[in-house]
């Protein structure tokens, strides 16, 4: 009969194993390449059906393709900062490693598409509204959503013992979360210049099918993408975290081993 000390030493079972960063690293390498592929793939299907089978504007011209680019990106940033969030609630309550690493590798890419929703915008605005910035409800809590996105990685970067710093961050991210809802209501809540959901889930689109699915396409590339990137960087800060221990050494060692054979 196998003692309770024993059986407590065991290791999880099943999905749950894949909560050790040891485990999670093989399976994030395994993983990568194949969200890299599809959000390659459908880039290409996404921005063809924008910017070749999607019909012009009748009211903003060629202009309004900006769309398939910003509102894919505007959905992106509040997304996955709600995703940090999350694994940050869950690193908190469990306290796992690996909860905070992932919340940790998903801000660079949420402030990247953050940036692009901003950049992107400015460009639409200008034909549109006239200027390329204007202080509104959405494009201002959507700034803020930058400079919180500025402020998360900030804040684990210069906190040098790593608990503290994963909990620092998480609290970041818990709180800064209240922002996202903002944005999203925004254009109902208060009177703005920025139009209202082409999307909704309680009423039917208001644009083109064929609009609609290009939009759509570049939404779910970019989320590939972000998966595969966040990924790749899971690994980079497991391997940073986990310097000192003998698995990663043996890892770095198997990898010196194979690009010495591949030489």
């Amino acid at each position: 009969m196998t003692s309770p000390g024993r059986a407590a030493a065991r290791a999880p079972e099943g999905w749950l194993r894949f909560a050790a960063p040891q485990q999670f690293y093989p399976l994030a390498g395994r993983l990568a390449p194949w969200f890299a592929a599809l959000a390659a793939l459908l880039t290409i299907v996404g921005l063809y059906i924008g910017f070749f089978l999607a019909p012009t504007d009748f009211q903003q011209g060629e202009v309004y393709r900006v769309i398939f680019i910003h509102v894919p990106a505007a959905w992106m940033s509040m997304l996955i900062y709600l995703v940090m969030a999350f694994w940050s609630a869950v690193g908190l309550v469990m306290n796992t490693r690996l909860s905070f690493i992932m919340s940790q590798a998903l801000a660079p890419t949420g402030a990247m598409f953050c940036f692009v929703a901003l950049w992107t915008g400015a460009l639409w605005g200008k034909p549109t509204w006239g200027a390329y910035w204007v202080w509104d409800a959405r494009l201002t809590s959507q700034l803020l959503l930058l400079f919180l996105y500025f402020g998360f990685i900030a804040l684990t970067r210069a906190i040098e013992d790593p608990r503290r710093a994963d909990r620092a961050g998480a609290v970041l991210a818990l709180v800064g979360a209240v922002n996202v809802p903002i944005i999203y209501f925004s254009v109902q809540w208060w009177n703005t210049l920025h139009q209202g959901a082409s999307v909704s889930l309680t009423k039917a689109p208001s644009m083109a099918s064929i609009m609609l699915a290009g939009m759509l396409v570049m939404a779910l590339a970019a989320w590939m993408y972000s998966i595969a990137v966040a990924l790749w960087r899971v690994r980079a800060l497991i391997l940073e975290r986990e310097r000192h221990t003998e698995w990663v050494g043996e890892v770095l060692e198997a990898e010196a081993r194979t690009a010495g054979g591949v030489r």
